[in-house]
């Protein structure tokens, strides 16, 4: 997907989160991944230009879900025609989900809050299979609260992730 310059707004479907969607919860609860793949479908025939998923749930196993819909989703040419964003709290969740999926995948998200170190770790493992990075305005003293810290941690992070390579079209912030 090429987001032109002169775009002002890009419809991210969220209903395939477990977090922000109480009916898609229960459809993976309930291991009905075939109304869940429905779901995904109907986002993407309602304008969604990129599918958000996440299975953070205590009672799931998340890796499990996540691989098991993704493959599904890509399975279907009408959805995995759109980018998928692979959101979740779990690094282990996130890497298994990058190589479920086809195409240009996201990464919600990385962030400094455990140093540079891992971030950059994360960093060139998203890169390897070409995902673009969601990355929070989020160090190692906490979340910026304030619009100058928002300002250096995104500023850092930038600088961390073009000296390794990164390509800049691919950092959201």
């Amino acid at each position: 997907m090429s987001v032109a310059g002169t775009a002002l707004f890009v419809n991210i479907g969220e209903r395939t989160n477990v977090t922000g969607s109480a009916a898609f919860k229960k459809l993976i609860m309930a291991d009905d991944y075939a109304a869940a793949v429905e779901v995904a479908r109907q986002q993407v025939e309602n304008g969604a230009q990129i599918i958000d998923v996440n299975m953070d749930e205590g009672l799931l196993d998340a890796t499990l879900a996540m691989t098991t819909f993704l493959k599904l989703i890509m399975a279907e040419p009408d959805i995995a025609r759109v980018p998928v964003m692979i959101d979740s709290s779990k690094w282990e969740v996130i890497e298994a989900g990058l190589k479920c999926v086809s195409g240009k995948p996201i990464v919600n998200s990385i962030s400094m809050k455990e140093g540079e170190a891992p971030f950059l770790e994360q960093a060139r493992k998203c890169m390897a299979y070409g995902a673009a990075v969601v990355v929070m305005a989020f160090d190692e003293t906490g979340q910026a609260d304030t619009k100058q810290r928002k300002v250096e941690i995104c500023e850092r992070a930038y600088k961390l992730l073009t000296g390794i390579g990164f390509p800049p079209e691919d950092i959201i912030f």
